[in-house]
């Protein structure tokens, strides 16, 4: 299989998709601009709101608005438009760290993960905030992680994917809401010259969606672990990728150019779309 380009050059690093049908489509963020970009459904059309110095990951929430992490921070908007972002806080002073990526699990909790920008290693951490305690500290559910990356959940909630990206594996925990995230062990491991495990999703057949940085390609992994399909991109530093559509049967890719020579990869930094042959899930929002 083989995506399309489905947007200009619109970012310099595209990331973290989620579909959500109150946003008119597909968001995406250009992180390290700081800005929310949206890809509408109804024309094509793609629109951009600054929300901070980072944008690094966004869910939505259930009664509207969205949940957010920024540099070093959590935020929320309670509108759909992101005209009323409001940071909770720096979760921690080190501006040597950021925010990365992240995702809600089942019942209702945002992640997201950071990374030194130098990839420092093990300086990052997963990080857990709850509804009803925005204005607390958010828990650290993983220490000692590089590049955190790529949180999805399986169709019953009972398992959860995750990439520390330098590791080359895709993980698996077992989840339920009181234990949390445990029981790690390896799902995927990704050979030499495959690329680095970047962003992913789950289909509702169970199916693991990873994108490869440095790849050009995302892969789909079955339950078992074992490897059954692949997407070419015409970019190599496929970042991440989610489900989207009124079925939710297309796949889309975000892609990035931060680093690449000038004048080399000209489609990098669009968004890529296929439809592979099965539907993905809804995205699961933050109840706060």
């Amino acid at each position: 299989m083989r995506a399309e380009q489905v947007t200009a050059v619109e970012a310099e690093h595209g990331e973290g998709p989620v579909w959500w049908p109150a946003w008119g489509g597909l968001r995406y963020v250009d992180m390290l601009a700081g800005d929310v970009l949206t890809l509408r459904e109804d024309d094509g059309s793609v629109s951009r709101t600054h929300v901070g110095r980072v944008a690094a990951a966004l869910r939505p929430r259930v009664g509207g608005g969205a949940v957010l992490a920024l540099e070093r921070s959590f935020a929320l908007a309670s509108r759909d438009d992101l005209a009323d972002v409001r940071s909770l806080g720096e979760v921690w002073a080190d501006p040597a760290v950021r925010f990365n990526d992240g995702g809600c699990d089942p019942d209702g909790r945002f992640y997201c993960g950071s990374m030194a920008y130098d990839a420092t290693p093990g300086a990052a951490s997963l990080y857990r905030l709850a509804p009803g305690a925005e204005e607390g500290t958010p828990e650290v559910v993983l220490d000692g992680v590089t590049v955190s990356n790529g949180l999805g959940f399986s169709a019953d909630g009972s398992l959860a994917y995750y990439n520390d990206t330098t590791t080359g594996r895709t993980d698996v925990f077992a989840y339920d809401r009181g234990a949390g995230l445990r029981a790690r062990r390896p799902f995927a491991v990704f050979e030499d010259g495959a690329g680095l495990p970047d962003g992913l999703c789950v289909d509702a057949e169970g199916g693991v969606w990873v994108a490869l940085w440095g790849g050009s390609r995302v892969r789909r992994y079955a339950p078992d672990g074992t490897l059954d399909g692949v997407v070419d991109v015409p970019a190599s530093q496929v970042s991440a990728c989610t489900f989207g559509g009124p079925e939710l049967d297309t796949l889309y890719v975000t892609t990035s150019r931060t680093g690449l020579p000038v004048g080399a990869e000209p489609a990098a930094g669009a968004v890529f779309a296929v439809r592979p042959g099965v539907r993905g899930l809804p995205a699961l929002p933050y109840t706060g």
